[in-house]
């Protein structure tokens, strides 16, 4: 199946559970959709893409994109999965690129993300740098992966339409834990380890930088010391509790700083700076420049 630049195939999801349906594009368009499917990168920081997980394949050419504030280059035999489509910005695709992107939304990925504690690791190392670079062997499965989504996608009168997207999602996510684990290592991860971090990052996922900064804030609400608690984010991630704090509550303050809406003392007051000197500090050395001059 060949897709036009502009092109994307749709699939609304109406309701809970293994038994929903899902349907084409002729589907009403308040209906959230979990899966789209487009071949540029052109659209990736739309406001539309929020809540989605971005997978893409390059088959040709480059693309340079902004990312957690830092520039990348995504080029032939690359793999790429952004956590957060709302932090890429800055996007400029070379005139012979060519990729595959599918984008799935967070709580469908959740229902197709394997048992693995490896997942959270992947996740982890995923957010710092989202570009895999493969090998030829895995450029081919990568490759097939999508091409097998694709078709699946396309055949909306499967009685077991959701099933089968379930099973063809999940095979494409281990696929993605073989790929990091060949670049990477596999450093197991406990269960324990595992349910500290998983709450940990739910507690950031929710917000709670914005008035909490202290690690022994989420030491508290997770039932453990803030040094256990830094041991664990280190190990499973190889950076401790407060480099996640400061690191979500910085790239929401860029988010915001892009809203020109705002007034800098109103988005100081969102994360209950003591002063405008110490929000002004804080952005300049978390983000580089002072909030005037990164808002520019």
């Amino acid at each position: 199946m060949i897709l036009n630049p502009s092109s994307q195939i749709r699939i609304h999801n109406l309701g809970k559970g293994l038994g929903c349906g899902f349907f084409c594009t002729f589907a009403p368009m308040n209906i959230r959709q979990d899966i789209i499917i487009e071949d540029t990168l052109a659209n990736l920081g739309d406001e539309r893409f929020s809540g989605y997980l971005c997978h893409a394949y390059c088959h040709n050419g480059h693309c340079d994109f902004e990312f957690n504030n830092v520039t990348f280059r995504f080029e032939a035999g690359n793999c790429l999965i952004l956590t957060r489509c709302d932090l890429a910005r800055n996007i400029v695709q070379s005139p012979d690129f060519e990729v595959d992107a599918i984008y799935v939304t967070q709580e469908f990925i959740e229902v197709c993300t394997p048992q693995s504690n490896y997942g959270m690791k992947g996740h982890l190392a995923l957010f710092n740098n989202p570009i895999m670079r493969l090998n030829a062997e895995q450029q081919k499965v990568c490759a097939l992966n999508f091409d097998y989504i694709k078709r699946r996608l396309a055949l909306t009168h499967h009685h077991f339409h959701r099933e089968a997207m379930i099973n063809a999602i999940q095979c494409m996510i281990i696929d993605f834990f073989d790929f990091h684990v060949e670049l990477y290592g596999n450093d197991k991860v406990s269960s324990q380890s595992a349910q500290i971090m998983d709450g940990f990052l739910a507690l950031l996922e929710r917000g709670d930088f914005y008035a909490n900064r202290e690690i022994g804030y989420y030491a508290d609400k997770l039932c453990v010391t803030p040094k256990y608690l830094s041991e664990v984010t280190k190990k499973v991630s190889g950076f401790p509790a407060n480099y996640w704090i400061t690191r979500y509550t910085a790239l929401e303050i860029s988010r915001l700083l892009r809203d020109k809406s705002l007034t800098l003392t109103e988005i100081s007051d969102q994360f209950n700076f003591s002063s405008p000197s110490y929000f002004t500090r804080f952005v300049q050395k978390y983000l580089g420049a002072n909030p005037m001059d990164f808002r520019e």
